[in-house]
């Protein structure tokens, strides 16, 4: 057999041989490592592999380390984590449900409205499905909800976190889909290629995930007008001041970090990595309040600091090793000192009474195993792409979507199908390390635009939660609760939505402009 067919046979045999592993319970970081590891050795004995390739591990760790996007990962985790764990969800929870339940259909409103919230300000799946599922299960099907609509709202809520910025996805997909993006366009000849960064797919991906939370929304005021008992108004004897005003009292503070950290990066005054260390001390802060509601005046202070520290540094130039320092940026130099020392004084209250509760422990050892999760498995990726790419698997790979009908969008399907098909045994995660670094490079070079290419693949993946038999919101759902809702009742509960996830990608194939418009709007 010819050497170059040999690789690439090798190639398909290792992809093979890693998924089939995966599928066996096998840690995702040392699969994929360990099966890259075994069919290099097998591809140098075979004079297939060139050794010298794994010389370049070493750069790419290394890379990998001091790459700053990739800060905000743990960053989002925390931010997320803290707002869950302090009760913010469970708060927003009960009283978005006394705002919309006296509707039909409403309670089932609210929990997708609360889903994009919560989609918005921690973007982690489980925690979302899990509070929800704790808190909005047993009332609905108190309500009169039909188990299986309910099961299906829960689930298909909670993996908003996936689409709607700050994701954790997204910010993994334009980390790889930079490097894809340069090495595309240095294949076709563009050696000044436009770069592609997180914040243009958190821009992008905003309008889609507001698309899928007005389909969600509107599939349940359907199923309200066709089948009224299935999802019947909720009673309470809350007059509806009373409710307006804790409303406004729960909402307003996580809504209000939720706009200073989307806003700060979608406006171009902070990066992803500085967005979401603001967003962590804002869900101390917020975290901190909750705790102690009613001593909340150094919190309060603390948090309007930080918009005022915003303002003051996008207006004012605050560097003082300066030979002249005209007197305005030296006023508010020292405004900003003061608005320093106060919002350190409301974190140093917050953090006291998160640690005092117990919350800052629990907080900090699951944001340790999540990233340590995400960066292992990035780092056992690594091995994996560059011993594809090394046996030829690229080539093969390049061959057979360029030979597909209908050119780059007959590659295109190709590409989202495998997706689909690998998301219902796969994690995202695996998915975005394993895949994405190989085909993205040769659907860029077809001239598709980065980042609708990046917002398919997150609503894509997004599908990945919900399709059995391996949806992980699908186990989430299934581990809190209560007997009478059996497996059946969630997985064809979540039917509907896994079709409106489809119609979605449909409808963003059909009209690109949906993730391509705000980018171009905001960045030009």
């Amino acid at each position: 057999m010819d050497g170059a067919l040999l690789g690439e046979v090798l190639s398909l045999l290792m992809f093979g041989v890693a998924c089939g592993v995966l599928l066996l319970g096998f840690p995702v970081a040392f699969t994929l490592a360990g099966s890259a590891l075994v069919f290099a050795a097998i591809g140098i004995s075979l004079d297939v592999f060139n050794i010298n390739l794994l010389g370049s591990l070493p750069s790419r760790y290394f890379g990998v380390m001091v790459n700053e996007v990739l800060v905000a990962v743990p960053l989002f985790v925390f931010m997320g984590i803290m707002l869950e764990r302090s009760k913010i969800a469970e708060q927003l929870l009960e009283t978005m449900g006394l705002m919309f339940g006296q509707m039909r259909g409403g309670l089932g409103i609210s929990v997708i409205f609360v889903g994009m919230l919560l989609a918005a300000s921690t973007g982690i799946v489980g925690a979302t499905v899990v509070t929800m599922g704790l808190l909005s299960l047993p009332t609905m099907l108190k309500a009169g909800y039909d188990p299986k609509l309910a099961c299906g709202v829960i689930c298909a809520s909670g993996t908003l976190g996936q689409i709607i910025p700050p994701s954790i996805v997204l910010v993994l997909l334009g980390d790889i889909l930079q490097g894809a993006n340069t090495q595309a366009q240095l294949s076709l000849g563009n050696y000044a290629p436009d770069p592609v960064s997180v914040i243009d797919l958190f821009a992008g991906a905003f309008l889609p995930g507001m698309v899928l939370v007005g389909m969600y929304m509107a599939w349940t005021l359907t199923v309200a007008y066709f089948r009224p008992n299935a999802c019947p108004p909720m009673q309470t004897d809350d007059s509806r001041a009373q409710v307006r005003a804790r409303v406004a009292q729960v909402m307003l503070p996580p809504a209000g970090l939720i706009v200073m950290v989307l806003g700060s990066i979608l406006l171009g005054v902070a990066t992803p990595t500085e967005a979401a260390a603001m967003g962590s001390i804002g869900a101390i802060l917020l975290a901190g309040r909750a705790l102690e509601p009613d001593r909340t005046r150094p919190v309060i202070v603390a948090v309007l600091s930080l918009p005022i520290l915003v303002f003051l540094v996008t207006t004012f130039d605050l560097r003082l090793q300066r030979d002249v320092v005209p007197a305005g940026d030296l006023i508010a130099a020292c405004f900003a000192g003061i608005a320093v020392l106060v919002l350190c004084y409301g974190v140093a209250i917050s953090l006291r009474r998160v640690h005092r509760s117990g919350i800052l422990k629990e907080v900090m050892r699951s944001t340790v195993q999540v990233s340590s999760m995400v960066f292992v498995i990035l780092l056992g990726a690594s091995v994996f792409s560059l011993t594809f790419r090394g046996l030829g698997g690229e080539k093969i790979v390049s061959d057979v979507l360029h030979s597909m009908p209908g050119g780059a969008f007959g590659a295109m399907l190709v590409v989202m199908a495998l997706m689909f098909v690998m998301g219902f045994f796969l994690d995202f995660i695996e998915i975005v390390f394993v895949v994405v670094p190989i085909v993205g490079p040769i659907l860029l070079m077809m001239e598709l635009d980065p980042i609708w290419l990046g917002v398919m693949i997150a609503v894509n993946l997004q599908t990945s939660f919900l399709t059995p038999p391996f949806g992980f919101a699908l186990f989430y759902l299934r581990g809190v609760a209560p007997p009478s809702i059996t497996t059946m009742d969630i997985y064809r509960g979540i039917m509907p939505f896994v079709a409106i996830q489809i119609l979605g990608l449909i409808v963003l194939a059909a009209f690109p402009g949906l993730a391509t418009w705000l980018p171009s709007v905001l960045f030009n």
